[in-house]
């Protein structure tokens, strides 16, 4: 194979195509985030998702010392809500409508739904963690809305029917 090419790579693995999620929790009172790409159903029994934070990320390490984190999966109109929440330090939060969910972990409005977890497990994988949550709570919050999808660098939305 050679020398192995990061950048290929990336531009071969950016053909595939991923939701966009913002993983969200509390820590002394104060909303944390981030916005995130790297997130998958686990298992049914038990309940389970998997979510990998670069291990470079700022924001995991609080989300972590929480011990819980809620998954607010992005509707194709919140860009900015992803924008605002890949930006590392600040008040991510401000410009946002946001309650409390069953972990005290930040639901953002607007999302397509979300996925409120306990952390149960990490798992080292290379420059990222694998992050298993235990479910305690989800619920869809829009049914018919679009999400918001990543796809060779960019964004977009899936405009078909499910």
């Amino acid at each position: 194979m050679g020398e192995f090419d990061d950048r290929a790579f990336r531009n071969a693995m950016g053909n595939f195509c991923t939701g966009v999620v913002v993983a969200t929790g509390m820590l002394d009172d104060a909303p944390v985030g981030f916005a995130a790409q790297s997130f998958v159903s686990l298992s049914l029994a038990p309940p389970l998702v998997a979510l990998c934070p670069g291990k470079n990320s700022t924001s995991w390490p609080k989300l972590r010392a929480s011990g819980s984190f809620c998954i607010n999966i992005l509707a194709a109109d919140q860009q900015p809500v992803c924008d605002a929440m890949a930006i590392s330090g600040g008040d991510k939060f401000s410009a946002f409508e946001w309650s409390t969910g069953v972990t005290g972990s930040p639901v953002l409005a607007g999302v397509l739904g979300y996925v409120d977890c306990d952390l149960e497990a990490e798992h080292d994988a290379g420059d990222h963690t694998i992050a298993v949550g235990r479910v305690r709570d989800f619920n869809v919050l829009q049914d018919n809305g679009t999400p918001l999808l990543f796809f060779r660098g960019g964004y977009g939305q899936f405009n078909g029917t499910a």
